[in-house]
Parts: structure tokens; sequence; C-alpha cells
């Protein structure tokens, strides 16, 4: 069986956060989601979590099904280990993956590609490792002059040779789990730094007679972590450049990315059209020769075929074929626009059904209704949904046709193929093929300015 420790204890004194380091966000998700989802991808049954840095933060986060240990002091990567020995000692029978919470572009089928390299080869332990430029602050990969592997050596603790090795430990292992035991036992702090390096476990097994090995990754991206906001930044441009290069291989058009970004779940259709400034979140799913942006923005989605959307936000909602939205358009959780539904610019749709055909060409507010097809609504026209303390559903028929400013006193129904005067205030139902007239008569109160002279500079 495999197994998974994840070390997710650092505070990240660079990030300059008060959010535990593995909680800084890349794509607006947590770097540690993005290790979790590898480690279960990669067929990890069972999952050790260690926490330090405001830990009930990072249980929170964490699934029921996931262990955890706590590690304080932070004294290294060994003793961080050390912390969930309760785990490895239940899976010693197993292969246990070792690796790093702040590794979001780490991927399972590198993850496999490491474990198949461990098993073939027999290794009490396997590192991950990749050849990189600049050698500051990495774990260098020693070898004799055969290429065996020696041992790890930390860039404080290397000399000057040391350091100018280009193959960087990846902080990515795999374990044989009885060995791993073994070498938690044998593991000292005698270092630059006084800490526990779970580095030292490859010359410990080496030295026991254990077979020992390193595949060096072709991609070196996916060993990358982030220590500041610079090197967030730098993730989040190439996991963003990674997912934008993978739809358009999938027939997405995307003509220019500036400001383009796309979580890892989006899923889009080809021959559709992403336009700058567009952001797609979430379990968002979009059909084919659609037409999304600019400054867009969806999160959890359903976006059928031949859909436009113009400066549009929408979230948790449908969208059916066919439609057109924007410019300045919000589509709030809860809401469904039929096939050819017709929002047009300043509308607001909230927990509502809007029916096939229907159109609402600018500022009106839609909210907690049921609108059938067809219907014609004027501009300003408002659903009054809520009177201070509950809401409630308007419910409109098909082919209605609502005058411009109409306000509707929810609850109340408007009849199939009814129509409402402009500027009514309804708040009885209104019966099919009725004409609803609801606003004061008008009067001319002829001669009125003259005399009451409103105006400051009138004499």
């Amino acid at each position: 069986m495999k197994c998974a420790i994840i070390l997710a204890g650092g505070k990240g004194t660079r990030m300059k956060s008060e959010a535990p380091k593995v909680m800084c966000e890349v794509l607006f998700k947590p770097m540690l989601h993005y290790v979790l989802r590898a480690v279960r991808e990669a067929g990890c049954e069972k999952i050790c979590v260690v926490t330090g840095y405001k830990h009930e933060v990072v249980e929170a986060y964490l699934d029921a099904d996931i262990e955890t240990a706590y590690q304080n002091p932070q004294l290294g990567t060994g003793h961080a280990v050390m912390m969930a020995r309760d785990f490895v000692e239940k899976h010693k029978e197993d292969e246990i993956l070792i690796l790093n919470g702040d590794g979001p572009m780490m991927t399972a089928e590198t993850i496999n590609q490491v474990y198949e390299y461990h098993m073939a080869n027999g290794n009490a332990i396997t590192l991950t490792s990749a050849i990189v430029e600049d050698t500051n602050g990495i774990g260098h990969i020693k070898r004799d002059e055969n290429g065996t592997l020696l041992r790890i050596v930390e860039h404080k603790d290397a000399d000057e040779e040391e350091k100018k090795i280009n193959e960087s430990n990846a902080g990515m292992y795999w374990f044989n789990g009885e060995d791993l035991l073994y070498a938690l036992s044998n593991i000292n702090n005698q270092n630059a730094q006084n800490e526990y390096y779970l580095t030292d476990s490859l010359e410990i097994l080496i030295n026991k007679g254990k077979n020992a090995g390193a595949y060096i990754c072709e991609n070196s991206e996916v060993i990358l972590g982030a220590n500041d906001r610079k090197q967030l930044n730098e993730l989040n441009s190439i996991m963003r450049r990674n997912i934008n290069t993978a739809h358009m291989v999938n027939g997405v058009d995307i003509p220019c990315t500036d400001g383009v970004m796309i979580g890892m779940d989006v899923k889009i259709g080809a021959c559709t059209t992403i336009l700058p400034n567009t952001i797609l979140l979430g379990n968002t799913v979009i059909g084919k020769d659609c037409v999304i942006g600019p400054n867009t923005y969806i999160k959890d989605g359903v976006i059928g075929n031949n859909v436009v959307l113009d400066n549009v936000k929408l979230t948790d909602s449908e969208v059916e074929d066919g439609v057109d939205c924007g410019p300045f358009v919000q589509v709030r959780a809860g809401s469904r626009l039929c096939k050819n539904v017709h929002i047009g610019d300043f509308v607001e749709v909230k927990n509502s059904v809007v029916g096939a055909g229907t159109k609402s060409a600018h500022l009106t507010y839609i909210g907690d209704s049921d609108v059938g097809e067809n219907v014609n609504f004027g501009c300003g026209t408002v659903t009054v949904n809520y009177d201070g303390k509950n809401k409630s559903r308007c419910k409109i028929g098909n082919h209605a046709f609502l005058g411009c400013n109409t306000n509707l006193i929810a609850p109340v129904e408007i009849g199939d193929y009814a129509f409402t005067a402009a500027g009514s205030t309804i708040t009885q139902d209104v019966p099919e093929n009725a004409l609803a007239v609801a606003r004061a008569k008008q009067q001319n109160k002829e001669g009125w300015v003259t005399e009451k002279k409103p105006y400051k500079d009138m004499k």
C-alpha cells in the first residue's frame, strides 16, 4: 500500500503572512490543496499531515480521513517526520512517500514515476532530484565518480566545491517503512543548524548496506515551491501558463492571455474563446463555441454551447445554450438562464429561473423569481423580494410584458400574456391576458412654478 506524510508545519516568515505557509494560495487555492490532490491521485491510501504553526488552521482544512501529527518546536524535516512516528509504525510494511506541503507544482505522474523507479530497484530510499541553474540554498546531491549516490549536503553545510553541484534535492522521498523507522532512530542534529535533517537518511541507509537511488525529473518545474511572495507569484505564473496551454492544445482559443486565470478543475469545450481579464474557478464547465469575457468572473458555473458572457460575474449558476449576457451583469447563486435568454447591461439575477427566450435589456433586478418563456422586462423593472424580514418569490408567466419601471412586490404572480403599464407598482396577482395599471393619475398644475418660485435664481 502507498502511504504519504506531508510536511506542513512551517510559518513562512518571508511570506509576511499570518497564515501558515502551506495555506498561501496559488490560483486561489492553498498550496497544500495541490499537494493533497497529487498525493491522492497517485494512489496514496493513507495520509498524515505534520502541522506546526497555527496547526488548527491547517487541520480545519483537511478531510476527516487524514491523520495529523503536531511538531512543536520545529527542529528540522527529520524531526517533523519523527512526530509522525506512530503513523510510520502503523505502515512499516508499506511504502511511504514524504514531501513538502508547499510544493504545489508536484504531480501524481511524477510521484508515480519515482515510485516505479523505487520499486524496480528495490530501494530503501529513493529521492527526487532535478538539475537547476541557481544552486543557492538547495540540497546538493553528492555522487562518486561512477554516479553512485553518497549523500545530500545542505547548502549551509556545503564546502565551496559542493556548492557548485547543480543536482538539487526536490524534498520528495519514497521510503520503505521499516527502513524509514531505522533512519529516524539514527538521525542526529550535528550540523550548522542543529536540526534533524531528513536528508541524513540517505547516508544512514547507504551505510547500512541498503539500496538507494535518485530519480532525476526531466521537468524541474515540478519541484518548485515558494518561500516568499515573489516566488509565489512565479508559481502562479507557471501554473496559469501550463493550464492555459493545456486548454489551447484542446482547441480553446485564448488570443491574449493577459489576466486570464483558469483553475485546475475548469473544463472548456473546443472553439470557445476566452478573452482578457477573465477568471474561471471551481468546478466550472463551459461548452463549445462560446465567447467568455473580457472582464468576466465565473465560479462553479455550468455554461452551455454558443454562449456569450461579456463583463459578467457569475457564481454557482447554470447558463443554457445560446444565452448572451452583458456588459456589467451579475448572476448570483442558484440561478438558471434557459436557452436563448438575453440579459443586457446593468442587470442582476439572483436565485431565479429565467425561461427560454426571455429578454431583460438593461437596468433590472430579477431576484427570487420563476420567470416563464419569452418574457420582456422593461428598463428599470424590479422584483421586490425582501420585506425586511422574509424573502418571497415572484412568478411571471410565459409571454408576459413588464413595462419600464415596474415594481413587483413579492409574493405576486403575473399570468401568461399579461401586461403591466410603465411605472406600475404591482401588489396583487395579474390574470393572464390582462393589463395592470398601478400608478397615480397624472395632474398638471399650471402656473405652479411661477407662483412658488422653487429655484434660487427666481425673483
